[in-house]
């Protein structure tokens, strides 16, 4: 029985980047870039408060509030902002939790907007927001700290631009293949078609260079062979061959 094999593969030889390096539709991300921005947000509005004690003797007070202000920093993160927040802090041992929602007025298109959950301790609050950015096609995954206070608001916020994180863009974009990336093809069995210009063994076939026409002549149809091909300018072109027995 004649034996037909046909494998395709890639071959990278090196490939070595500083900083973030991102390849072409890695987990559907085409783009990654940094972002920083801060933000201030001490005009409050609709503030709800409870407060209670809890069986342990700590006092628990629970607020719901918006916050206004503005963000300046990259395009994405400049603009009038406006918070909508919900805490709980245990104001006995100065701890607590606030999430809520970062909506950035972008100039132009969508607004940046982020949910973000983080932790309070004292008056420094410390996060994540994860959400869109004001290309609607962007994801934004972004460390958040601020001052804050439940009746004054969000004072010296940062959105990324810290020694505590950064923070993130995931976008659309476009990947150049790497010149260390080679495309490869093999293939072993029977010739099927054979010219001066181009052979085919199996179902694989490739350009011949007038470089390897004299070691291609001896491979008539019919013969056993074993071809390697490379892409070369957009074509699929022999670099070796050689007659099976």
């Amino acid at each position: 029985m004649k034996r037909m094999l046909v494998i395709v593969s890639t071959a990278t030889t090196a490939l070595v980047a500083a900083g973030i390096a991102v390849g072409h539709g890695i987990d559907g991300i085409k783009n990654v870039k940094e972002v920083t921005g801060t933000f201030t947000a001490t005009t409050v509005s609709r503030l709800e408060t409870r407060t209670c004690t809890t069986s342990d003797g700590k006092t628990l007070v629970t607020t719901n509030g918006l916050y206004t202000g503005a963000a300046s920093g990259d395009p994405d993160l400049t603009g009038p902002a406006k918070i909508r927040a919900h805490s709980t802090v245990n104001t006995t041992d100065g701890v607590g939790v606030v999430s809520g929602t970062l909506r950035i007025d972008v100039s132009s298109g969508r607004d940046t907007e982020a949910r973000f959950d983080a932790v309070l301790k004292g008056t420094q609050l410390a996060g994540l927001a994860n959400g869109r950015a004001h290309d609607p096609s962007a994801r934004l995954i972004a460390n958040l700290s601020s001052d804050f206070n439940a009746t004054t608001g969000f004072a010296n916020g940062k959105v990324g631009g810290t020694s505590g994180g950064a923070a993130v863009e995931l976008g659309p974009g476009t990947c150049d293949r790497p010149a260390s990336v080679k495309e490869t093809s093999h293939a072993e069995g029977t010739v099927t078609a054979v010219s001066s210009t181009s052979i085919t063994v199996a179902f694989l076939t490739c350009a011949v260079p007038a470089t390897l026409q004299s070691i291609v002549a001896p491979l008539t149809v019919g013969t056993r062979a074993e071809i390697s091909c490379a892409v070369s300018g957009g074509v699929n072109t022999l670099v070796k061959a050689h007659k099976k027995s």
